[in-house]
C-alpha cells in the first residue's frame, strides 16, 4: 500500500499537480487601488508596489491621508508633466526612495528643474515610446506607447516667469504604459491620450488583461473614443478614468458603457470609484 502510495505522489508531481514553493509563490493576486483622476497604485504578486501619474491629493480621493499611510513604492511612472499626473510624486520620492520611470526629457526636467532625487531618477528608467523597462523589484516590467497629447510643466510646478517669458517648458512626449506582471495581469494604463489607429498594435505585442482609459473628454478621449480605443486594444477589462475631477471632465461611466455597447463590448466594464480597491 505505501508504495502505491508513493508511486502515486510521484506521478502527480510529474504532472505538476503538486507544484513547488517557488511557482506558487508567482501566483498571488495583483491589486489596484484607485486614487481619482489617472493616479494608481497596483501591488504585485511579488510584494513590489508601482504608483502611476500619483496625484494621491486629487480631491476625488475620500482618504486624505494617502501620502501618510503610503508604505513601500519601488517605482513611480509619470505618463506626461502636467501637473495633475506628475501630482505629488516628488513627496513621495522623497519618502519612500521610488524610483522614477518616466519618457527621458520629462524624467531630465522632473530632475533639475522640480528637484527629483536624481539617484532614483537615471537612464536606467528613463525611456521613449517603443522601450520595455525591468522593474524588477516589483517583479514586472513595462513597455512605453504612444500617447496623442502635450507634456508641459507649467505654474504653479514652475517659478512666475517674467513678462513676456515663456510659461510652460516642454517635457519630453506624453505616454501610455503596459506593465507586464510576472504571475498577475497585464495592465495598459491609456495615460491622457485620443484614440489613435496604432492602438492595433498593442494587443500584437501583449494581450491586455485590464485597460485603464481616460474618458472625461475636453484633454482627451471622450466615453465614445475610449469605447473605440478598447475595440482597437481588445482587452478583457476595461476601468474608466481622468472623469469628473473637474466639470470640463464630462465624460461618465454610464455614457462610456452605452458607447461600448455599440461595439458590444459593454461585458468588459468595470466601474470603480475614487479610493476602491480591485484584485485581479
Amino acid at each position: 500500500m505505501l508504495r502505491t502510495i508513493l508511486r502515486a505522489l510521484g506521478a502527480l508531481l510529474l504532472a505538476g499537480v503538486i507544484a513547488s514553493p517557488a511557482a506558487l509563490a508567482g501566483k498571488g493576486e495583483t491589486k489596484l487601488h484607485w486614487y481619482g483622476q489617472a493616479a494608481w497604485k497596483i501591488e504585485t504578486p511579488s510584494g513590489g508596489v508601482i504608483l502611476i501619474d500619483p496625484w494621491l491629493t486629487v480631491p476625488t480621493n475620500p482618504d486624505k491621508n494617502s501620502i501618510a499611510e503610503l508604505g513601500r513604492v519601488d517605482y513611480i511612472l509619470v505618463t506626461h508633466g502636467h501637473r495633475d499626473h506628475v501630482g505629488d510624486a516628488l513627496e513621495i520620492a522623497k519618502k519612500t526612495g521610488a524610483v522614477l520611470v518616466a519618457p527621458y526629457g520629462l524624467q531630465i526636467n522632473m530632475v533639475s528643474v522640480l528637484g527629483y532625487p536624481k539617484e532614483q531618477a537615471t537612464a536606467a528608467t528613463g525611456g521613449n515610446v517603443g522601450g520595455t523597462i525591468d522593474l524588477p523589484k516589483a517583479g514586472a516590467k513595462v513597455m512605453i506607447v504612444n500617447a496623442i497629447h502635450g507634456s508641459e510643466l507649467t505654474a504653479p510646478q514652475l517659478p512666475t516667469p517674467a513678462p513676456g517669458q515663456p510659461a510652460a517648458l516642454a517635457s519630453g512626449n506624453p505616454v501610455g504604459y503596459v506593465i507586464e506582471i510576472k504571475g498577475g495581469p497585464t495592465i495598459y494604463h491609456t495615460g491622457d491620450t485620443a484614440a489613435y489607429e496604432d492602438m492595433k498594435l498593442i494587443p500584437m505585442y501583449h494581450h491586455i488583461d485590464v485597460m485603464l482609459a481616460c474618458i472625461g473628454g475636453h484633454f482627451t478621449m471622450d466615453p465614445n473614443g475610449a469605447a473605440l480605443a478598447v475595440q482597437m486594444v481588445k482587452p478583457s477589462h476595461v476601468i474608466p478614468m481622468h472623469f469628473a475631477t473637474f466639470p470640463l471632465l464630462a465624460g461618465t461611466p454610464e455614457q462610456f458603457r452605452a458607447a461600448l455597447a455599440k461595439h458590444k463590448l459593454e461585458g468588459k466594464l468595470i466601474v470603480m470609484k475614487p479610493g476602491e480597491d480591485h484584485a485581479f
